[in-house]
């Protein structure tokens, strides 16, 4: 991908319910990792005969949950020869368990698989899942999606080269990473959301307002060490040049991490662990436990996903609220984001039609709508879809500002098969003062040089 912004994220809509069987595009349907001579496949699903699809998803949390019930219902009634039989995990427990599970006699046929190049890359490598072109002529995902989109989730036959290539997964929802706020926090610290955003200087001023006012300005939860990369990156974000960045986090050559800007951004983060802005013990903290305190009113802000922008409104209600890291003077809005992880199919899946047709239904303009219903930013028609009121309103705002006006970067664990333990520790040792911003840097870049040589 060559565009500093990653994600134009449009009104979409070309349903393609009832296409009879058909022969289109290259897939690969064998999982050899290199794509076979067009074969037919199927997209009536009633006539495929009685089948158990078994889904593997990580939507576990009140809203995504919710969504993936009431999506699974509708597709059981509408194809009642077809029983979903779901395993529902966390990211964590998905992240340790789906290596196995595909490796193993008794694979799920769909499964969600991060983009990154430790997930997605290293399946698509070892030819673990099935590539996706052939149904994505058939059912015309190509036009339901924006490229740019669907490169998040296309990799090379060898899962070498990321963001192009084959499609191998359908994400259901966008993403954009800023920060929660308690309007009752920041009033009880003499401050309202106008004088916190104005720009990245505002913000950080207001930590120290917030400090100075008895309160704990920041909450993290990092023992996963992945959490402070949702930190770190919208921190880098106002710092260094968008596209340095996103060549850094798509692992492709050119780049380096060692730059007065990525230091700068560093020293940044660590300046806050030393000046007492987050609460005690964010290496100690659980995710969950981090967010769970925020909404019952352990700090003023928590900077994350807006995927817990529901369970937090269902918390707080209209005492949460969602902006993204204003920007420096002279500087465009840019922060972390992607899309949700992707569904794919599994290679070895005998029912790879069926699967198919089950992408189709829970990313289909109908789903978009259940999916906002829900509290969840669908990836597709969002604007069309925002909420009126509530935490989603400042989300899908933010979302739609930053990939129109802004630069919404990729994932920084993305990068290289081993970023995101890299990179994970490389926080959790910065947070923790164990390491300074440059040997910081320099454990990023011996990984990134590694990888891309």
């Amino acid at each position: 991908m060559t565009s500093s912004r990653w994600i134009g994220i449009g009104g979409i809509a070309a349903a393609a319910l009832a296409l009879a069987a058909c022969a289109p595009g290259a897939g690969d349907a064998t999982g050899s990792g290199e794509q076979e001579t067009p074969t037919e496949v199927s997209t009536d699903l009633a006539s495929l005969g009685e089948i158990t699809l078994t889904v593997w998803d990580q939507e576990v949390r009140g809203g995504q949950d919710e969504q993936m019930t009431r999506l699974n219902e509708a597709f059981q009634d509408a194809y009642p020869n077809i029983t979903i039989e779901r395993n529902s995990q966390s990211f964590d427990d998905l992240e340790t368990t789906l290596r196995g599970a595909l490796t193993g006699n008794d694979a799920p046929d769909v499964v969600q698989a991060n983009n990154s190049r430790s997930v997605m890359g290293a399946f698509v490598g070892a030819g673990l899942l099935r590539g996706l072109d052939d149904y994505a002529d058939a059912y015309g995902w190509t036009d339901r999606y924006a490229p740019s989109v669907l490169a998040m989730s296309s990799y090379s036959d060898d899962g070498t080269t990321f963001g192009e290539g084959h499609v191998y997964g359908l994400p259901q929802t966008g993403e954009v990473v800023g920060v929660f706020y308690s309007t009752s926090a920041l009033a009880d610290a003499g401050l309202d959301l106008a004088t916190v955003t104005g720009s990245w200087e505002d913000f950080t001023d207001s930590l120290a307002t917030i400090k100075d006012s008895g309160a704990t300005p920041l909450e993290l939860g990092n023992l996963d060490g992945w959490p402070a990369v949702h930190v770190f990156g919208p921190i880098q974000g106002q710092f260094a040049d968008p596209q340095e960045i996103a060549t850094l986090a798509m692992g492709n050559a050119g780049g380096t991490w060692l730059t007065d800007a990525n230091e700068e951004a560093a020293a940044t983060l660590q300046g806050w662990v030393e000046d007492g802005y987050f609460n005690d013990g964010p290496n100690g903290t659980d995710y969950d436990a981090a967010w769970a305190d925020f909404s019952k009113g352990s700090a003023a802000y928590l900077i994350a996903g807006s995927w817990l922008a529901a369970d937090l409104e269902a918390a707080m209600g209209d005492d949460v609220g969602f902006f993204a890291p204003p920007a420096p003077a002279g500087r465009d809005l840019a922060t972390t984001g992607a899309t949700g992880l992707p569904f794919a199919i599994t290679a070895n899946s005998p029912h790879a039609d069926a699967a198919a047709g089950y992408l189709d239904f829970i990313t289909s303009p109908d789903a978009m709508t259940i999916l906002a219903e829900t509290g969840n930013m669908p990836v597709n028609d969002t604007a069309a879809l925002a909420p009126a009121t509530g935490v989603n309103k400042d989300v899908f705002a933010a979302f739609g500002e930053v990939t129109t006006t802004g630069h919404l970067l990729p994932y920084l664990d993305w990068a290289t098969p081993t970023m995101a333990d890299t990179i994970g520790a490389a926080l959790q040792d910065l947070i923790g003062e164990q390491s300074t911003p440059g040997e910081f840097l320099d454990t990023l870049e011996a990984d990134y040089a590694a990888f891309v040589g």
